[in-house]
């Protein structure tokens, strides 16, 4: 179909399209394309000058159980046991067909990712973030992509697509996949092949690197949005950048389209236009964590926009309210995808730490010198952590990742190369005081970042018994298989644990950040926003961070955010389409009531 453009009453143009879809992530992207695949046209529309949202700065996981990469893995899963899971996760706070509509579709969807042209490889050892629940299983349900060709877009579209975070780039300049990154963060035998390979790649592409500064071969979050944005432009997708979301447009009882501002950018002027809508709009332009008042409305206290490691300037909410304006409910608002971060000098935004804290040789302490946590655990928990034991005792907001020279010498963390490679005579010297602090003894380092000396020498002898036995009695760090698929490999009898003895020592500041909010509209199976009363609110959609989470306030495996975000997407165009997609083990519900 192609769009038609009709005269509204106060004489600004009103554009026609069948979806109007709000953000240009993977949720919006995958929708966009497959509403053009099922014959209607799409618009999608971006705030920002760039395309891609949180989504391009991940990792680009998505958790798919029961998915079609399993079976050459040698993995096996079970539809039921990922609903008993992931309904557990939600701890009721997802409806259950809702659940079950996830799990059930989410294999479709992905298969359907390899048919588009976006590739994705199922990770047999990398485990669900909650082994002991019922239902988990110990690798195999998160999917990481295959890597992308970036000459397929060519360079100038590929300046298009949202730039991922230093922290994801090796030298700032290579791109590693997820296979890669545990290979050697895990100091695998193969670790200093793997890295010697993605360096000699790197350099003999010399022809590539005279078109763009950028890496040919993009891996996670950018190989995603990258395949995502080269099959939109295969299938000559409209996408307005610059475009921001005003209100929703209702006729009658339904949704009928958006009110916009274009233009801004390179000085142009900015106009308000109208567009219509026939079939649906789509909400999926992420949550509200840089929104500073909505963050001291609905989070936890203290809370700051800028500790979250999202794009500046987007995920502002501003959908989210246009939703609620026109009666969409509100759930989840008080909760985060929860990741410690911390500041770099000169960087955009703040980095997470991901997964530098699970290496053995370091731990978390407080402003007492107190352990509080498993470093080793989901990012979440350990911001949630961080937030209760502030709550306690005052002093975890920040907190301090502490580590010996032992560790320095062998492992990188946030923008540290190991001493091996950098040493500290090579570092930037701003980045001492401001990003790492060093003292030659611990009690030199407690002086210079203000915590308790006694504690801080007392968490640390602790720690290295912990290490020399293998058991950590406080947190039982290492003591599952998630915690120990980012350990070392060589270090015995716990790869997460190792004494913090060697001076000097040295410590970084870390904040309760996050990756986004997991707070929005309330929606139902097929992505429909939900008024208070639960009744449908006609033509209008969510997914993504945009949408209250699937998944509760847990955070069941890596991809829990896109997973969702595209499954749901997938579902929404199917009933846009009139032909919704029916539960198939509704005996599942029966037996969950």
């Amino acid at each position: 179909m192609s769009s038609t453009v009709s005269s509204t009453g106060s004489g600004v143009a009103s554009v026609t399209f069948d979806v109007i879809v709000v953000g240009s992530g993977a949720g919006a992207l995958l929708a966009a394309i497959r509403a053009a695949d099922q014959g209607l046209k799409p618009l999608v529309i971006e705030k920002t000058s760039l395309i891609g949202g949180t989504s391009a700065l991940s990792g680009g996981g998505i958790w798919i159980p029961c998915n079609h990469d399993q079976a050459r893995a040698g993995v096996q899963d079970s539809l039921e046991d990922a609903f008993r899971y992931v309904r557990t996760c939600a701890r009721g706070e997802a409806s259950d067909d809702r659940v079950l509509a996830y799990v059930e579709t989410a294999r479709v969807m992905a298969d359907y990712l390899r048919q588009i042209g976006v590739a994705y490889r199922c990770m047999p050892l990398y485990a669900d973030y909650y082994p002991t629940l019922p239902g988990a299983r110990p690798g195999g349900r998160t999917m990481d992509p295959v890597d992308f060709n970036a000459a397929k877009l060519g360079p100038q579209a590929l300046e298009q697509v949202r730039p991922t975070n230093p922290g994801q780039l090796i030298f700032g300049r290579m791109n590693i996949n997820a296979f890669d990154a545990r290979t050697m963060l895990a100091k695998e035998p193969r670790a200093n092949w793997v890295l010697a390979k993605i360096m000699l790649r790197y350099f003999v592409d010399y022809p590539w690197r005279l078109k763009s500064r950028r890496d040919r071969r993009l891996t996670g979050g950018q190989a995603l949005m990258a395949g995502l944005f080269h099959a939109a432009r295969q299938r000559n997708i409209p996408i307005w950048t610059d475009t921001s979301l005003q209100s929703l447009i209702v006729d009658g009882a339904r949704v009928a389209g958006v009110v916009v501002r274009r233009g801004g950018a390179d000085g142009r002027e900015q106009r308000e236009e109208r567009l219509s809508a026939r079939r649906a709009v789509i909400l999926a332009a992420g949550g509200f964590e840089r929104n500073q008042a909505m963050r001291e409305q609905y989070l936890p206290q203290p809370t700051d926009q800028g500790w979250t490691a999202t794009p500046p300037g987007a995920n502002t909410g501003d959908a989210i309210q246009a939703g609620a304006a026109v009666g969409g409910a509100l759930h989840l608002m008080g909760l985060t995808w929860g990741v410690p971060t911390l500041l770099v000098p000169k960087e955009e935004k703040y980095r997470p730490m991901f997964v530098e804290r699970s290496m053995p040789g370091c731990m978390v302490v407080n402003a007492r010198g107190e352990r509080f946590l498993n470093e080793s655990g989901p990012y979440p928990e350990f911001q949630q952590a961080m937030f209760a034991n502030h709550a306690a005792t005052g002093g975890a907001i920040p907190a301090w990742i502490v580590f010996d020279a032992d560790f320095r010498a062998k492992y990188p963390i946030g923008p540290l190369m190991p001493s091996a490679a950098v040493p500290d005579a090579k570092v930037r010297k701003s980045w001492w005081d401001q990003v790492v602090w060093k003292g030659e003894t611990l009690a030199e380092l407690a002086g210079r970042i203000g915590v308790d000396a006694q504690g801080l020498a007392a968490s640390a002898a602790r720690m290295s018994e912990f290490a020399r036995t293998g058991k950590d009695l406080d947190f039982d760090r290492g003591g599952n298989v998630f915690d120990r698929y980012y350990g070392d490999v060589n270090v015995h009898p716990n790869p997460n644990l190792a004494p913090i003895a060697k001076g000097p020592f040295y410590a970084m500041k870390l904040w309760p950040g996050d990756i986004g909010t997991k707070g929005g509209l309330l929606t139902d199976r097929e992505a429909r926003v939900l008024d208070s009363g639960g009744q449908v609110i006609p033509g209008l959609y969510c997914v993504g961070n945009n949408s209250a989470s699937v998944m509760g306030p847990a955070y069941p495996g890596a991809g829990s955010t896109l997973g969702p975000a595209m499954t749901f997407a997938y579902r929404a165009i199917a009933e846009i389409c009139g032909q919704p997609m029916a539960l198939e083990r509704t005996d599942l519900l029966e037996s969950a009531a």
